[in-house]
Order: C-alpha cells, then sequence, then structure tokens
C-alpha cells in the first residue's frame, strides 16, 4: 500500500483536510475526497483545459499538479463561482446570454479561465480574448458565444470596449 498524506487546503473559502498519495493529481484529490466534482478531466495531458482551477488567483491545470502540492495552498474552482444564495456570477450569466456553452464539459475551465483574465483587467477586444483562451478547447461552441460573453464583461468591467 502507497503511502499517504495529509493535505490541507482552502477551496471557495472553505477550509479542507483529505489524504492523498504522492502521486494522487490535485484534480483526483478535488474530485474523489473533496466531492467537488465541478471541475473536469478531459485530456489528463494539460492540453484541453477543462481541469482548469485557480491557485493563489493564478490559472493551474490541475490535472498537471499533484494534491500534495496544494498543500496549504488557497484554491478557486467552479463551484465557488456563483453566490452562496445561487446568484450567478456576471460571466456565467454573459455565457447563459450569449449561449456560449452546448455539453458544457469545457465549462468549468473555460470560466476558471477568464476569472484570472478579468482579475487582471485585461483588454476586451476579439483578438486578446481569443489569445487568452487559446489553451481551452470546446468541441462544440465555435467560441463565437464565448468570446462575445467575455468581451462583455470585460468591458463592463473597466476594460477596453469590444471589437464586434
Amino acid at each position: 500500500m502507497a503511502e499517504t498524506y495529509i493535505v490541507k487546503t482552502e477551496v471557495n473559502g472553505k477550509r479542507y483536510q483529505g489524504r492523498a498519495e504522492a502521486r494522487t493529481t490535485l484534480a483526483d484529490f478535488l474530485r474523489d475526497q473533496l466531492n467537488l466534482t465541478g471541475t473536469h478531466l478531459g485530456c489528463e495531458h494539460g492540453v484541453c483545459g477543462a481541469c482548469t482551477i485557480l491557485m493563489e488567483g493564478r490559472s493551474i491545470r490541475s490535472c498537471l499538479m499533484f494534491a500534495v502540492q496544494a498543500d496549504g495552498k488557497s484554491l478557486e474552482t467552479i463551484e465557488g463561482l456563483a453566490e452562496s444564495d445561487g446568484t450567478l456570477h456576471p460571466i456565467q450569466e454573459a455565457f447563459s446570454k450569449h449561449h456560449a456553452l452546448q455539453c458544457g464539459f469545457c465549462t468549468p475551465g473555460f470560466l476558471m479561465t477568464i476569472i484570472e483574465y478579468l482579475a487582471e483587467g485585461g483588454e476586451a477586444d476579439e483578438e486578446t480574448i481569443r489569445q487568452r483562451l487559446s489553451g481551452n478547447l470546446c468541441r462544440c461552441t465555435g467560441y463565437q458565444g464565448i468570446v462575445k460573453a467575455v468581451g462583455e464583461v470585460a468591458a463592463r468591467s473597466g476594460s477596453a470596449p469590444t471589437s464586434g
């Protein structure tokens, strides 16, 4: 039996503790130990972006990190995006408004990537948005609605006006 380690972390403002083998990915730890299943596993090679979460405010691929690397860190996952009363985050509302999702599998990773982008106060022009989202893959939407949703929220939060 493999040795396990205690992992203490804060996820979406709540403290958690669990046990993980040294080789357990952060994505598997979130899903299996903490029952936070909103973080999806797609390629499990860091290519698709479905597993993107925030660690200390920066986007990371949770399939490429080990759970033990998150010990003592602050994490944000898709489960923490909406308010506790169910009020959606503005980017979630914009995704709905602009039909920026279909099957929804990639959506948590896109949203967490966008949260970091919005926090940085990035430009709201289409080219910049597409560049920033280039590490997240979607097989359903064609990206038009996603780019429009991000542009709308970025413009409302004080970034440059959208183009298109």
